[in-house]
């Protein structure tokens, strides 16, 4: 650990053993179900620690400064991990899976309706919650977003280069939880647009107007380098 750690000593959040090897647990079975794993910085009172010199960061944030490279699916490496540091759990994104995150009152009305999707199993996948009110749905990787989509504050798609804490990660502000656990998918993942088609219904019908909707002339302008 001298490569992350240094001499850095922080005072991160105290965990009982039983937290400790949970968080060890947790991440070996993500491991050992295909999804890379990385290590997230400790968290210490209201600030996260990662112990690299001059790190700027006080949110949530990858522990290593080559994450990406870094992820792993072997158990073995994960274990070593999280063998002397309480780390937080993070699961890099555009791999196994992409995911779609979107504010609480969107979350709860997509999960209520994927529930009951004609496509069944075809729309129903893991589905995280962040103790700040964020939800993320699990998808499979690769489709960009719909033009619906695509401008709409309400939802941000993570593919590849980005990352997502994963339950039982700890926040300042609470724990990371499943609301739909991988277990109760059966570590399935449900097709992107069939989540995004959820999506577009339930903000049309909360009456946020999407790009489509807007008249001729009106349409948001193209990203740059598209």
């Amino acid at each position: 650990m001298a490569h992350m750690w240094g001499n850095v000593v922080p005072r991160v959040a105290e965990l009982s053993p039983l937290e400790r090897v949970r968080l060890r647990r947790v991440a070996m079975r993500y491991a050992t179900h295909g999804w890379e794993v990385t290590p997230g910085a400790c968290l210490a009172r209201s600030r996260f620690v990662c112990g690299r010199a001059g790190c700027p960061t006080v949110g949530c944030h990858p522990a290593l400064e080559n994450w990406e490279l870094a992820a792993s699916a072997d158990p073995s490496r994960v274990a070593t991990w999280w063998r002397n540091r309480p780390h937080g759990v993070l699961l890099p994104t555009g791999r196994a899976f992409d995911v779609l995150e979107v504010p609480a009152h969107l979350g709860r009305h997509v999960l209520d309706a994927v529930q009951t999707h004609p496509a069944g199993t075809g729309v129903r996948g893991p589905v995280l919650v962040t103790p700040t009110g964020r939800w993320m749905f699990l998808v499979r990787p690769g489709d960009p977003l719909r033009p619906e989509l695509e401008h709409c504050f309400h939802v941000v798609r993570h593919g590849p280069g980005s990352w997502i804490p994963a339950p039982p990660t700890r926040l300042p502000e609470g724990t990371v939880r499943w609301a739909v656990a991988p277990e109760q998918a059966r570590w399935q993942l449900p097709d992107s647009y069939l989540v995004q088609n959820t999506l577009i219904g339930a903000l049309r019908a909360s009456g946020v107007t999407l790009a489509p909707d807007l008249l001729p002339g009106h349409l948001p302008l193209p990203r740059r380098g598209r």
